[in-house]
């Protein structure tokens, strides 16, 4: 039986969500064990002078704990 866990991060990028997706799971591979899945809860931007300046994601990881 596995036990998993869940636990919510937030990703910031330049280039677009999918980039802050891709950077937001390569951090969370990088200090969490067995990364299974993610969910995308929301995104936003932020804008500066009228245009978008940067793009964030919040993401809910899941991964399994060791047994």
């Amino acid at each position: 039986m596995s036990i998993a866990r869940v636990t919510e991060i937030s990703a910031t990028s330049e280039k677009g969500f999918e980039d802050a997706i891709r950077q937001g799971l390569t951090r969370a591979n990088e200090t969490l064990r067995n990364v299974k899945s993610a969910w995308v809860k929301e995104q936003s931007v932020d804008c500066q002078g009228g245009n978008i300046s940067a793009y964030r994601v919040n993401m809910m990881v899941t991964f399994v704990l060791d047994d």
